[in-house]
């Protein structure tokens, strides 16, 4: 199965569900997974047969900061929600969504959700 990979984009953002969260933001890393049958942008090597990943970034950047939420679920959702319907090749996305400075009282790499969607879920 064909897939381009987006891993380690990172924005500021204000999603969490205390208040200071939403005041003071901090970053948020997500690690993309579009599926795509990439057979014909590998014959014609032009990149309007296939997705490209700096407009997906564009989708991504604008779809995340566009509201405040309070749970990684939801923006999760959001964000596979807003690829699948702006780039038709897309048959299932696969989003990890970290937050890695989490308000939790202990050591932790990050905390994160795992959303995967295609178009018969969206």
């Amino acid at each position: 199965m064909d897939k381009i990979i987006i891993k380690g984009l990172k924005f500021f953002a204000f999603h969490g569900v205390n208040p200071e969260e939403k005041e003071q933001g901090q970053d948020f890393i997500f690690d993309i997974e579009l599926y795509v049958n990439m057979q014909r942008a590998c014959e014609s090597d032009n990149v309007e047969d296939t997705v490209s990943y700096a407009k997906v970034v564009k989708t991504v950047r604008r779809v995340f900061t566009a509201e405040k939420y309070d749970l990684l679920e939801k923006c999760a959702r959001v964000v596979a929600d807003a690829i699948l319907d702006e780039y038709e090749r897309v048959f299932m996305v696969d989003v990890t969504l970290k937050k890695p400075n989490a308000p939790v009282s202990a050591e932790f790499d990050y905390m994160a959700v795992n959303i995967v969607r295609d178009r018969l879920q969206s």
